[in-house]
C-alpha cells in the first residue's frame, strides 16, 4: 500500500508564509555548484578534541539517562560561576538557569511562556529569522522597528514610539547578526531608561556574547540590573566552543520568569543530552577557552577584511559575531544591480562564494544593496574565497 495524497486533509497552516528558509537554500546551492559555502553560520573546523574527549569520559561514567528538567546541576552551576565572573550578575542555579536544546529552542521557549494571543513583542531589524516565526506561533504580533541602515545602531525614538499597552516583550541581539554590530554601555543603559516605566519584558540574544573585537567588553544584559530584572538572557555553548550541531545553551532569568519559562520547557523538549552536558561543565572549568574566542575570531576577520579591501566590495563595520557584511553597490559587475537575493544566487553560480542576502533578514524584503558572509571557517577557506573574488 502507498500513500494516497488526495485522502491526506489539508491543515490550516500555523506559519502560511513560511516556506524553505534562504539558509538551506543557499546551501544547497552552493553544493551543486561547488562553491565556498560562507552563507551559513557554522564553523568548517572541529572543536577542542578534549570537549569530544569530555564527552566520552561522560557516558562511560554512566550519564547516560534522563537529566532533571532544567538540566545537569554541575552545567547550571558552571554557568552560574560565570555570570558572576563576567558579568557581576549573582543568579541561583536552581531557580534562575536553564539548560535547553540550543538557543533558538530558548527564544521560542520564553515567547510561549510570557506572550498570550493578541500581545505585541517589538523586534528590530534586521533580525534572526525565527523570531517573528516564534511570536505568531504564540498569537502574538510582531511589530517591526528598523535598525538604522548602514550602522544598524538601535533607533531608540522609534523602539519608544513603538512601545504601547499591549506591548508584551521586546527582543534585542548583540552583537547582532546579520550585521556585526555591538550595543555599547551607553545603549543598554538608554534601553534601560526607556524600559524602566514599563513592564515590557525582554529577550537579550546574546549567543554571539564572546565574540567582541577591539578591546570592547560585551556589555551583557546581565551588567544593568533595571534590565536583567525583567530579562531572560540567551547563550550558546555552540557558538561558544564550535559545536553548533550539539544545539546546547542556556536562558538565565529571575525565578518568577524563570518558573513560566520551565512550564514550557517541561513540555517542549522537557531536557537536554545529558552526556554532553557534563562535558560542558567539565570543560568549562577552564575558562581560557571562552576568554580566548575575541583574539581567536578577530584574526579570522581581520583575514577576511583585510582580502576584501582590496576588492571592490564595501566594508561595513566589523565589531562582533562571526559575520561581516559588505555592501555590493560599487562592483566592477552589472550583477551588482540585481536585487540582493538574486545576487547572492549569481556569486554563488558564477564565482563559487555562496552569501546571504540581508533582505532575507527583513519582513518586507528591504533591499539595501548589503549582503552577509561567515568568516568562522579555516583560513585556507577564507582564502579559497577571497582568491575567487579576484574574478569580480
Amino acid at each position: 500500500m502507498s500513500l494516497n495524497p488526495a485522502r491526506t486533509p489539508v491543515p490550516i497552516s500555523r506559519l502560511p508564509h513560511v516556506g524553505t528558509t534562504i539558509f538551506t537554500v543557499m546551501s544547497a546551492l552552493a553544493a551543486e555548484h561547488e562553491a565556498v559555502n560562507l552563507g551559513q553560520g557554522f564553523p568548517d573546523f572541529d572543536c577542542d578534541p578534549a570537549l569530544v574527549d569530555a564527552v566520552t569520559q561522560a557516558m562511560r561514567a554512566g550519564h547516560n539517562q534522563y537529566p532533571p528538567m532544567p538540566g545537569a546541576p554541575a552545567l547550571r552551576q558552571a554557568m552560574a560561576a560565570k555570570m558572576q565572573a563576567l558579568y557581576g550578575l549573582t543568579c541561583d542555579p536552581t531557580t534562575e538557569i536553564t539548560v535547553t536544546a540550543g538557543a533558538t529552542q530558548a527564544i521560542l521557549t520564553a515567547i510561549l511562556a510570557i506572550v498570550q494571543p493578541g500581545d505585541e513583542v517589538i523586534v528590530l531589524e534586521p533580525c534572526y529569522d525565527s523570531y517573528v516565526p516564534n511570536i505568531e506561533l504564540a498569537g502574538g504580533v510582531a511589530v517591526r522597528v528598523p535598525l538604522t541602515p548602514g550602522s544598524f545602531r538601535p533607533d531608540f525614538d522609534r523602539i519608544a514610539a513603538s512601545i504601547t499597552p499591549r506591548t508584551r516583550a521586546l527582543i534585542i541581539n548583540s552583537p547582532h547578526n546579520p550585521s556585526g554590530t555591538v550595543w555599547s554601555a551607553a545603549d543598554m543603559q538608554h534601553l534601560q531608561a526607556l524600559l524602566a516605566p514599563t513592564d515590557v519584558l525582554l529577550i537579550s540574544d546574546e549567543v554571539y556574547e564572546h565574540m567582541v573585537f577591539d578591546g570592547q567588553a560585551h556589555q551583557s544584559v546581565a551588567r544593568f540590573p533595571g534590565l536583567a530584572a525583567r530579562a531572560f538572557i540567551v547563550s550558546s555553548f555552540g557558538k561558544t566552543y564550535h559545536v553548533t550541531g550539539w544545539k546546547v545553551g542556556t536562558v538565565v532569568a529571575p525565578a518568577a520568569l524563570m518558573a513560566e519559562f520551565r512550564k514550557v520547557h517541561q513540555f517542549n523538549v522537557f531536557t537536554v543530552n545529558t552526556p554532553m552536558q557534563h562535558a560542558l561543565a567539565a570543560y568549562m572549568a577552564d575558562a581560557a577557552p571562552y576568554r580566548e574566542l575575541p583574539a581567536f575570531y578577530q584574526r579570522k576577520r581581520d583575514l577576511f577584511r583585510g582580502g576584501l579591501a582590496a576588492t571592490r566590495f564595501r566594508l561595513l563595520p566589523g565589531e562582533g559575531t562571526y559575520f561581516q557584511c559588505v555592501d555590493i553597490s560599487n562592483l566592477a559587475v552589472p550583477e551588482r544591480d540585481l536585487p540582493e537575493a538574486d545576487f547572492c544566487q549569481w556569486l554563488t553560480k558564477e564565482i563559487g562564494v555562496a552569501a546571504i542576502p540581508l533582505s532575507a533578514f527583513y519582513g518586507n524584503g528591504f533591499d539595501q544593496r548589503v549582503v552577509r558572509f561567515c568568516f568562522a571557517k579555516k583560513d585556507d577557506t577564507l582564502r579559497e574565497a577571497l582568491t575567487r573574488f579576484a574574478r569580480l
